[in-house]
C-alpha cells in the first residue's frame, strides 16, 4: 500500500507542475486553480489508464510491424505515444476545469510537452520514489509517536550497503528487487 500511495504522491506533485508550467507556457492553455484536480485524473490516467491503452495500440501496431522499416516502425512507436497522450489530455480537459482554445496550441501542443515530462519524470524516478518514501516514513513515525532516535540513525548507511552490495551481486536495483518480490507475492 504504501508504495501506491508513494508512487500516486510524487506523481501527483510532479503532474501539478507540469500542469502549472502548461498553463504558463501556453496561452490557449488555461489551468489555474483547475491544475489540483487536473492533478489527480492526470495521475490516475498515467498510473492506470496508461499501460492499458498503450498495450492496446501496440498490439495493434505490432500486427504490420513486419511491413515497415526501421524509420516507419519509429515514427508509429511516437504517434502511439502521441496518441496516448492526447487521450489522457482529452480526459484531462473534459473532466477538469482546464481550458482550451485552438486546436494546434490547445490540443497538439500539450500532449507532446506531457510526453516530453514523463520522460523527464521517469529519468527521476527513483529519485523520487525514494524521497518521497523517505517522507512517508517520517509522516508515518510522526503519526504513530514514534520518533527516530540516535541509535536509529546508524541503520540507514548500512541499509544502503547492503542494498549497493546485493545489487553488485544480482544486478537488480531495491526498487527492482522489491517489484519482482511482490509480482511473486501475486
Amino acid at each position: 500500500m504504501k508504495t501506491w500511495i508513494v508512487r500516486f504522491a510524487s506523481l501527483y506533485v510532479f503532474n501539478l507542475v507540469v500542469l502549472f508550467a502548461v498553463g504558463l507556457l501556453l496561452p490557449n492553455v488555461s489551468v489555474g486553480w483547475a491544475a489540483l484536480w487536473a492533478s489527480v485524473i492526470l495521475t490516475a490516467a498515467t498510473l492506470w489508464l496508461k499501460p492499458v491503452v498503450s498495450k492496446i495500440f501496440t498490439g495493434a501496431a505490432r500486427k504490420s510491424a513486419g511491413q515497415r522499416t526501421r524509420l516507419g516502425e519509429k515514427l508509429v512507436q511516437y504517434g502511439i505515444v502521441f496518441l496516448v497522450e492526447l487521450i489522457i489530455w482529452v480526459l484531462v480537459v473534459i473532466f477538469s476545469g482546464v481550458r482550451v482554445g485552438g486546436f494546434f496550441w490547445g490540443w497538439v501542443i500539450p500532449p507532446i510537452l506531457l510526453a516530453i515530462a514523463w520522460i523527464i519524470y521517469d529519468l527521476a524516478d527513483d529519485r523520487i520514489h525514494r524521497t518521497a518514501g523517505e517522507l512517508y516514513d517520517k509522516a508515518d513515525a510522526g503519526i504513530r509517536g514514534t520518533r527516530g532516535t540516535t541509535a536509529a540513525a546508524p541503520a540507514a548507511p548500512t541499509a544502503a550497503g547492503r542494498e549497493g552490495a546485493a545489487e553488485l551481486r544480482d544486478g537488480l536495483t531495491a526498487e527492482q528487487r522489491r517489484m519482482l518480490d511482490e509480482l511473486g507475492k501475486s
